[in-house]
């Protein structure tokens, strides 16, 4: 049987790709954000001038950086941000509105949220999302999403497609496991969240970035506890998400690859690891070198070209 043209050069493709050299990530700003503070979850703005991102601890604030000449400022607390646990900020595609996760009470005057999950309580680590709006130059009061999103305190890892709906982590019925999630923007309002079926039924999926057009999904994905969280990607299709399919070693290094962002041109992955340069690199010796997560940068084209297949 012969076979079709546009199949045996899809498939070349695919071939081709499975054997080329696997990309390398590189640091994210090593001379001027890179440093002895753990760093991730970088968001940026749409023309890229300006990323926002987690830095911290045990307790995290969202800092921002500006481009200028062309390097990176040294990064400052954004003004919404500073007094509570705050992270994982998301940019909307437009640049309108940046999400967060924040711990800071739920109303005026209350206390920090506690994470219940599981039978057991975390004084103030609790998590749920707020978003903040532009405003001219600048940035609005954070508001917090209503209650049919943040419906428990364990709400987090949130990225936003174009339509303005929400992919995030949070508690699924009936056993409040941790799952990822979808909730659509209609009407001015929030709907009801669904669990995203992604993975096979024992992945443990974390830290969604979601393609402005819904294209493709990047998620970290572990199996079981002991597990490293790995960087996989996956399509829509007219009948669904498709398998993930893992970034490999190149990619996925240190203990954990987690935090995915996509970047302003939508190609490029920015993602935070505490991997370290091997010893031969030239820059192994920088100070930031030291096994904190920092942000790190990887090309996705090797996926994304080869899942397009032949243009005519």
């Amino acid at each position: 049987m012969r076979l079709p043209a546009t199949f045996m050069i899809t498939a070349c493709l695919l071939a081709a790709a499975a054997h080329a050299a696997p990309p390398v990530p590189t640091i994210f700003a090593p001379d001027s954000i890179a440093g002895d503070a753990d760093d991730g979850a970088a968001a940026f703005t749409p023309d890229g001038a300006t990323v926002y991102f987690m830095r911290g601890t045990d307790s995290f604030t969202l800092v921002e950086s500006h481009r200028r000449g062309g390097r990176w400022s040294t990064p400052k607390a954004a003004p919404f941000s500073g007094r509570w646990r705050d992270l994982d900020p998301a940019m909307a595609p437009d640049g309108s509105f940046l999400l967060f996760v924040s711990n800071r009470p739920a109303a005026p005057g209350g206390q920090p949220i506690d994470a219940v999950h599981a039978g057991q309580r975390r004084a103030g680590q609790g998590m749920n999302l707020w978003r903040v709006d532009r405003r001219g130059g600048g940035w609005g009061t954070p508001v917090r999403l209503p209650e049919i999103v943040n419906r428990c305190s364990m709400t987090f890892a949130p990225s936003v497609a174009a339509d303005g709906s929400i992919y995030f982590i949070g508690c699924a019925a009936p056993d409040e496991s941790l799952r990822l999630m979808r909730t659509t923007y209609r009407d001015g309002s929030y709907q009801a969240p669904y669990v995203v079926k992604l993975g096979d039924a024992d992945a443990q999926i974390r830290d969604p970035a979601i393609a402005p057009d819904r294209s493709f999904i990047v998620v970290a994905t572990k199996h079981a506890a002991q597990q490293p969280y790995r960087l996989a990607i996956a399509f829509h299709t007219t009948a669904g998400w498709s398998a993930l399919r893992d970034l490999g070693d190149s990619v996925n290094g240190g203990k954990h690859s987690m935090g995915a962002q996509l970047g302003p041109d939508h190609r490029t992955l920015y993602f935070y690891s505490d991997r370290r340069l091997p010893p031969s690199d030239p820059h192994a010796s920088a100070a930031w070198n030291n096994g904190d997560d920092h942000i790190w940068q990887v090309a996705l084209a090797t996926w994304l070209d080869a899942h397009a297949g032949p243009r005519h």
